[in-house]
């Protein structure tokens, strides 16, 4: 193998044709995924918000916020908590307690539209 840009640029091509038929069936079709396709992946840090909702108010209002003071939000009780993922909706579920702290238990999970 040379060095040529040629020969790189060639040997990058194959690398993306590779990529582009892995996970592929003989005849073309996608093979089913599962977790070990994901493996790669395990550790990449992600940040995990879940919203029970949101208020607007102008920011004199915000400076006057105590303890105490309730702030009102855009739901009602019981109604699902929105679940983001490096903000992107992705579920919606319920606030649980989980012996002293809030948990958020997922009941719809959210497809992304392609």
């Amino acid at each position: 193998m040379s060095d040529s840009p040629e020969n790189d640029g060639l040997n990058l091509q194959e690398q993306d044709m590779s990529v582009d038929q892995a996970g592929a069936g003989e005849d073309g079709t996608p093979s089913p995924k599962n977790a070990a396709d994901l493996e790669a992946v395990f550790d990449v840090p992600v940040r995990v918000s879940a919203v029970l909702g949101r208020a607007q108010m102008p920011v004199n209002e915000l400076l006057n916020l105590d303890v105490g003071n309730v702030l009102e939000l855009d739901r009602k009780v019981g109604e699902a908590v929105d679940i983001y993922v490096n903000a992107r909706l992705v579920a919606r579920g319920e606030v649980v307690l989980v012996e002293d702290k809030l948990g958020v238990t997922m009941t719809e999970i959210i497809k992304a539209d392609k």
